[in-house]
């Protein structure tokens, strides 16, 4: 038998190793596509998302139930990279789950958030100077600060509650029940905002309602909304609300629906739960799109987008997935800081 050249033979071996390489990469890829069509994930869209990625924005993120971690942890991006982080243990000394849905941070750059089991203020610097154990049997998952003193946060359980807190004096400045359509905490509220100087308004989780209140328990205003998640007052006076019957809809004070999103304006980008709206002083909308709801297995998550920004024109400017460098995990609260908040010095005190 005629032996073979060591041209031949090593010609051989580099076409092997190119078939070895084509099938390994094919074989990759059908396992991708096939964990992506599982989690209902575009690659195509993934792989081409607009915007700038973490350079759009200036933002504090956080996001709720990343059971993936043994800590929950809040994100503040600048100029494109993470600058600070804050994480709390997923189960408490008590072995209680907790869960970090609402953050966001003040004029002086403290930042106000809840952990599901109570609620806390903390600096830049990481100390807490303030913390409000949930009461048994109770939850917390709606804190909002006003100014550098006041929170205004609400407390799930029967009867639910919201206070308003002056944080240096320790004192309650004001308190009202709110009225809840299941004895259950967990899912009464999850954002409750100021709307004026003297309201509250309500996103009733299990009462298919938003509605406004003054202090003295009062309902103002009321839309009917199936499961709403979120609510806030706009300057026009219009109410952003996101909820599980559309992912984000503006209704006037008639109850009119004056722009709304849905799944069908976006069709290159899965929708799951839209937890939090904003609204830029551009008019586009920014919004988290929390995939829990949607994606049942954890190490199917990555690959779902977090967070999206919309023109009035529903076109998609940003589209941000980040599951490593850092992996924001799902996304909850969202809080940009790239606007007035820096110039006013919000982010000041962080390095």
């Amino acid at each position: 038998m005629k032996s073979l050249s060591s041209n031949t033979i090593l010609s051989m071996n580099q076409l092997l190793q190119k078939f070895l390489f084509s099938s390994s990469l094919a074989l990759s890829l059908f396992y991708a596509n096939a964990q992506n069509k599982a989690a209902n994930i575009d690659s195509a869209a993934v792989n081409n998302l607009p915007g700038k990625g973490l350079l759009q924005h200036d933002f504090l993120y956080t996001g709720e139930w990343d059971y993936r971690k043994s800590v929950q942890t809040i994100y503040l991006i600048r100029g494109g990279k993470l600058i600070w982080s804050y994480s709390i243990a997923t189960k408490d000394s008590a072995g209680n789950e907790t869960e970090l849905g609402d953050a966001t941070m003040r004029p002086n750059g403290n930042i106000v958030f809840s952990y599901k089991t109570g609620a806390a203020e903390i600096t830049p610097g990481k100390k807490i100077i303030w913390n409000y154990p949930a009461p048994a049997g109770t939850e917390i998952h709606s804190a909002e600060p006003i100014g550098n003193d006041r929170i205004l946060m609400v407390i799930n359980g029967v009867p639910a509650k919201a206070k308003l807190i002056n944080v240096k004096t320790g004192e309650t400045e004001k308190e009202m029940i709110l009225p809840t359509g299941k004895p259950g905490a967990h899912l009464q509220f999850r954002r409750v905002r100021m709307a004026g100087a003297a309201t509250v308004i309500a996103a009733h989780l299990d009462s298919n309602l938003v509605a406004e209140y003054d202090f003295n328990g009062t309902k103002l205003w009321g839309y009917r909304i199936t499961k709403p998640w979120s609510v806030s007052r706009l300057k026009n006076g219009n109410t952003l609300i996101t909820s599980i019957e559309c992912p984000i809809r503006e209704v006037n004070y008639h109850g009119d629906v004056v722009w709304q999103l849905e799944q069908k304006d976006v069709p290159a980008i899965k929708l799951y739960q839209t937890q939090v709206a904003v609204r830029l002083e551009n008019g586009n909308t920014v919004f988290s799109n929390w995939c829990n709801k949607g994606i049942a297995k954890p190490g199917d998550w990555p690959g779902s987008v977090q967070l999206i920004e919309v023109t009035p024109e529903k076109k998609v400017v940003w589209a941000l997935c980040q599951w490593s460098d850092p992996d924001l995990g799902p996304a909850s609260s969202i809080q940009l800081l790239d606007g007035r908040g820096t110039k006013k010095g919000y982010l000041k005190n962080y390095k």
